[in-house]
């Protein structure tokens, strides 16, 4: 079977509602990084036999196959077509996972996957909310509410506490790893960690206009926290150990990673080295309510179907939705804490949703070329009760 490689891989900083991205129109961003992308490729952009990108806010600007207006606001060629991906925050990570099934089958040697986010021009939920205040109902039907009695929808803030309830994880806890998340954040950004991965983008005014700034480090990072400024944040509910400070930030991003086979190698010609080899991919279904703990059962899954112990992993992303996901798996796992997120994560990089996927595994591949190892895991929990897992092997 035909092996499926990461030529390459590129993110956008992250930035903050209403913050440096706010001036881009979601497609547009999309389209920066893909131009990026093949630019450092160097191959001819006919080449690219598809996109494949995950977003979750499909409505609005985000609506209407974001993938393909992606590809039409790129330099790619009309001929090259688009799909949008939405498995929650998952999304392109299952990207990913489609872009390499699609060339470890054969069907296809080129291929981009990834994702785009604009949470301040698509705010959280609004596919759902929008179309509930006018009349046109909810995501959740009789027998699905048949099926959970008494749970009126699908919360991860809900889901959140109760893991962290389940693992008994304290507020202290909780705020120690947020402040941790600012820490390595701040110290990859200043040491340059983040800089190979990252395409600099002009920050643009409300109306498109270009301000003369470059937006290419990371907005949300707060790099003046301290264990005091964390703790003083107000719960998120009454008797419960969430706050704002330990839960991702709100972020408008891009990511995208091109996709090879064997083949497709040869085709973008000799100078042309792949960064990574996919090596595993797992999802599963697990419980909606709590809905944020599949990735602790998917893990020994995918190792399993890998031949590889957690051992052999040498860095781990798992994707900080809140503080109780990461120290839950932990706890779980039995991982080496040293070995997770090593520059932070989303309560401080932010996480832009449809695009965190790809985001973590671009930050992934990178990390892996900076510290030498092999093995990388990294895995997101995703709406639902689901979990993507995608284990990589540095080349």
């Amino acid at each position: 079977m035909p092996e499926a490689f990461i030529v390459a891989a590129l993110r956008t900083a992250g930035a903050r509602k209403g913050g440096r991205l706010a001036g881009w129109h979601p497609a547009d961003l999309a389209a920066h990084v893909i131009d990026a992308l093949v630019a450092q490729v160097g191959c001819d952009p006919a080449q690219v036999e598809d996109v494949i990108l995950g977003c979750v806010g499909q409505a609005g600007e985000q609506a209407n196959n974001i993938a393909r207006n992606a590809v039409l606001a790129s330099r790619l060629p009309e001929s090259v077509p688009g799909v949008s991906v939405d498995r929650q925050c998952g999304s392109s990570q299952q990207a990913l996972h489609f872009a390499a099934q699609a060339v470890m089958a054969g069907a296809m040697d080129i291929v981009i996957a990834g994702g785009v986010e604009s949470m301040t021009r698509v705010p959280m939920g609004l596919p759902s909310t929008l179309p509930f205040k006018h009349g046109f109902g909810s995501s959740m039907s009789p027998a699905m509410q048949g099926r959970y009695p008494g749970v009126a929808q699908f919360s991860q803030f809900t889901g959140a506490q109760m893991l962290a309830e389940r693992y008994g994880l304290t507020k202290e806890a909780l705020d120690d790893y947020a402040l941790q998340s600012h820490q390595r954040a701040a110290a990859a950004t200043r040491e340059g960690r983040f800089k190979g991965e990252i395409v600099p983008v002009p920050v643009r005014a409300a109306d498109g206009t270009d301000t003369g700034t470059i937006h290419d480090a990371d907005e949300g990072i707060r790099t003046d926290a301290t264990r005091e400024s964390i703790a003083g944040v107000k719960l998120l509910q009454e008797g419960g150990v969430l706050t704002a400070a330990t839960a991702s930030q709100i972020c408008d991003g891009a990511a995208a990673l091109l996709v090879a086979s064997a083949r497709g190698l040869a085709a973008l010609g000799a100078t042309v080295k792949p960064l990574a080899r996919v090596h595993q991919m797992t999802v599963l279904g697990h419980d909606p309510v709590v809905m944020l703990e599949a990735p602790i059962p998917a893990t020994p899954i995918a190792l399993r179907k890998a031949g590889l112990a957690l051992a052999d992993i040498d860095l781990f992303e798992v994707n900080e939705a809140f503080a109780s996901v990461p120290l839950a798996w932990l706890q779980a796992t039995g991982a080496d804490p040293t070995r997770l997120n090593v520059h932070g994560g989303a309560i401080a990089l932010g996480h832009p949703l449809g695009a965190s996927g790809a985001k973590l595994m671009t930050t992934l591949v990178h990390a892996l070329h900076t510290y030498g190892g092999r093995y990388g895991l990294q895995t997101m929990c995703e709406g639902g009760g689901l979990a993507n897992v995608t284990i990589i092997e540095r080349l």
